[in-house]
C-alpha cells in the first residue's frame, strides 16, 4: 500500500507540475515579464523531474536479483542528482533572458491579470510541495523529496518575483524585471547544488543519521544475550532501505544452532527499532574478540 501511495504520489506530480506550467507560461504571455517567464522555464524543469522521479521511484521498488542483488534503491539518488543538473540548466538560462532583458528593458503590460494568475500557480505548487516534503520524508523517497525540495523553492522564489513586479509596476523601473529574474537564477542554482550534493552523499554509501546509529547500538547490546561482543558495526542508507553488518563473537564452545538463535533475536529487534532495514551478521569464535564496539554483558 506504501509503495502505490509513494508511485501515486509521482504520478500525480507531473499533472500537477503541466497545470502550474500553463498557468504560468499563462502570466508571462499576458504581461511579457522576464520575472514571470524565469518563473516559467523553471516550471518546465518541475515537469522533467516529475516525470524522472516516477520512473526512480519505480525502478526502486523492484525486488532484488541476481544483476543487483542489493536492490535498485540507489535509483531514486540517480534521480535526485538529474532534478539538480536540471535545476542548474534552468538557472543558466534564465541568466541569460535577465542579461538580455536588463540591455534592452521593457516594462510588463496587464499587471493585475498575470500577478494574479502566477499567484494562483503558486498557492497550488504550495500546497503540493508540502504533500512531497511530508509522503518523501514518511516513504524515506529521495527522489520524492527532491521533487518536493525544489517545489518548495520555486514558491518563494515566485513569492518574490511577485513582490518584485508590484514594485516594477509602481515605480515604473523596467529594469528591476531583469534584476528580479536574475535573483530567481541565484535562488535556483543554490536550490540546484543542495540536491545534488544530499544525492550524491546517497551514491557515496553515507551512514545512517547518528540518533539512528545510536538505536542501533543500543538494540544490540540489549538483545545479543549469550554473545560476548559485536564489532565492526557499520550502517549505509540507500533510499528508504538502511543497511546493517556487524561481526558477533560468541563462546568457541557455542553450537551453531544457538548462535543462529542469537542473530534471530538481534534481527527482530532491529526490524521492529528500523523501517526498511537489511541485516547482516558474521558470527566469530572468542578468540576473534577486539574487546572493542560494544561488549555484551
Amino acid at each position: 500500500m506504501a509503495a502505490n501511495r509513494t508511485l501515486a504520489i509521482a504520478a500525480s506530480s507531473i499533472l500537477v507540475g503541466l497545470i502550474v506550467l500553463g498557468l504560468k507560461f499563462l502570466a508571462w504571455w499576458l504581461t511579457g515579464s522576464i520575472a514571470l517567464y524565469s518563473d516559467a522555464l523553471e516550471s518546465i524543469v518541475n515537469v522533467v523531474t516529475a516525470i524522472a522521479a516516477l520512473i526512480a521511484v519505480r525502478l526502486a521498488q523492484r525486488p532484488a536479483d541476481a544483476t543487483l542483488p542489493y536492490g535498485y534503491h540507489k535509483a531514486e539518488y540517480f534521480s535526485a542528482v538529474l532534478v539538480g543538473v536540471m535545476i542548474i540548466v534552468a538557472a543558466i538560462l534564465i541568466l541569460r533572458e535577465a542579461i538580455f532583458g536588463f540591455l534592452a528593458p521593457t516594462l510588463p503590460d496587464a499587471p493585475v491579470q498575470g500577478l494574479a494568475v502566477s499567484g494562483v500557480a503558486t498557492i497550488v505548487n504550495l500546497v503540493w510541495a508540502g504533500v512531497l516534503l511530508r509522503q518523501g520524508r514518511l516513504a524515506k523517497s529521495p527522489a520524492i523529496a527532491a521533487d518536493g525540495r525544489h517545489l518548495m523553492t520555486d514558491v518563494v522564489s515566485t513569492a518574490g518575483v511577485l513582490v518584485g513586479l508590484g514594485l516594477v509596476y509602481a515605480i515604473g523601473w523596467a529594469q528591476l524585471d531583469a534584476v528580479l529574474a536574475a535573483l530567481v537564477a541565484l535562488n535556483i542554482l543554490w536550490s540546484g547544488w543542495g540536491v545534488i550534493r544530499d544525492s550524491v552523499g546517497g551514491l557515496m554509501d553515507v551512514a545512517v543519521p547518528p540518533d539512528t546509529q545510536v538505536t542501533i547500538r543500543e538494540v544490540i547490546s540489549s538483545s545479543a544475550d549469550g554473545a560476548l561482543e559485536a564489532h565492526d558495526i557499520r550502517t549505509r542508507q540507500a533510499g528508504k532501505m538502511t543497511f546493517i553488518d556487524f561481526h558477533l563473537v560468541v563462546p568457541g564452545v557455542m553450537s551453531v544452532d544457538a548462535s543462529h538463535t542469537i542473530c534471530d533475536r538481534i534481527e527482530a529487534k532491529l526490524r521492529e527499532a528500523v523501517s526498511d532495514v537489511q541485516i547482516t551478521i558474521h558470527v566469530e569464535p572468542e578468540d576473534k574478540a577486539k574487546h572493542a564496539g560494544i561488549v555484551v554483558l
